[in-house]
């Protein structure tokens, strides 16, 4: 099994807006230099509490100071931007990186982020899939591309302006071929999104906040997918992210995982809480669809969906979510704010080195 990592990011109100952006970057070079195998960072424009608006030129930031770890938007929203902007850009990234890229993919959830982009009142899903579409076709086509489809909003050419003596208009491709890892978001219960990842080649990673009872849902329909074309699933491609915080003590582990008052794990999911209230989804957090929203609280969240403890108790923890769920490729890490840096960073050192031995010792006995 693989480690990845991920962070929205999320912090709460009060530190500077450069201060957080430092430490986000610290955490992916502290997770590259502890080896974990990809790093996902999300993106929104008008959420102080999350603080990074463009995923990819965060990213870029990170190029020169890792060397190993493969850099993911996490995701790229594709309501925001033209699909060639999206091909273009993604495909220089990939260049400078060296191939370690990852486009991961998303509509884009925050509603006053389309409000303040003009789309509010537009299908984003729709938009989202339009995009991703021509984004594929941009990296598998020569210019002039004459790219339109059915339905698609998008069209792209440049048969009009194109010129192969001076090489204009052309668009670039990526240097992974014939394109890179695309990996989708999965944020909810027998998601059919997950139908079309399997269909189209794509990766799932389930979210973090999601229970388990959820998680569980998404690889049948990625299965249903992928035998829709004649394929097969390989359990490798599917990532699962959670919330997990590892420490030398129990107590320690409880303490700032589950009761301090300025505990990460509890900003991060109150947060959630009152973002899912708003939305109208909090059955996400419930294992009876049926049971009042009332009944959803703060700490019946926290007890269902952060892992926390010593390595062992960690391990313990992965191994019956897989015993659960069934088997995957890779558990992602869901990166916090360092309320305690010594505390954050120790975390993150005891999943790679104890925590994932541990675990695949035990898969390999297995």
């Amino acid at each position: 099994m693989k480690l990845g990592y991920f962070a929205m990011p999320l912090h709460p109100l009060g530190r500077t807006w450069q201060e957080t952006l430092t430490e986000d970057r610290e955490a992916v070079i502290l997770a590259d230099q502890l080896g974990f195998n990809d790093a996902f960072i999300g993106e929104h424009l008008t959420d102080e509490h999350e603080n990074v608006t463009n995923s990819l030129l965060f990213l870029a930031t990170l190029i020169s100071d890792t060397k190993q770890i493969k850099l993911a938007t996490g995701t790229t929203n594709l309501s925001h931007q033209h699909p060639a902007l999206v091909a273009a850009n993604s495909a220089m990234f990939d260049h400078i990186a060296n191939g370690r890229f990852i486009l991961g993919v998303s509509p884009g959830a925050l509603a006053s982020d389309a409000e303040v982009l003009g789309i509010l009142d537009e299908d984003r899903n729709k938009i989202f899939a339009d995009s991703i579409d021509m984004i594929t076709a941009i990296w598998e086509s020569e210019a002039p591309y004459d790219l339109s489809f059915p339905g698609n909003q998008f069209e792209v050419s440049t048969s009009r302006t194109i010129n192969r003596e001076l090489s204009m208009g052309i668009l670039p491709k990526p240097l992974q071929q014939p394109r890179p890892e695309i990996v989708g978001t999965v944020v909810a219960p027998f998601s059919k999104g997950v139908i079309v990842m399997g269909q189209k080649d794509f990766h799932p990673l389930s979210a973090n906040f999601l229970l388990p009872k959820w998680v569980k849902t998404h690889w049948p329909n990625y299965v249903q997918g992928k035998e829709s074309i004649g394929a097969v699933a390989d359990p490798a491609d599917w990532r699962i992210a959670r919330t997990i915080f590892v420490a030398d003590t129990p107590e320690i582990a409880e303490e700032y995982a589950l009761t301090r008052e300025d505990s990460p794990y509890r900003f991060y999911y109150s947060q959630m809480h009152k973002k899912m209230s708003l939305l109208g989804r909090l059955g996400l957090f419930k294992e009876d669809q049926a049971a009042p929203d009332e009944d959803v609280t703060l700490d019946q969240i926290m007890s269902d969906l952060v892992i926390a403890g010593t390595p062992e108790q960690v391990a313990a923890s992965i191994l019956e979510l897989r015993s659960e769920v069934g088997d995957f490729g890779e558990i992602v890490y869901a990166g916090m704010d360092w309320a305690d840096e010594t505390l954050g960073r120790r975390s993150m050192e005891l999943m790679a080195n104890e925590v994932m031995p541990l675990v695949n010792a035990e898969l390999e006995r297995l």
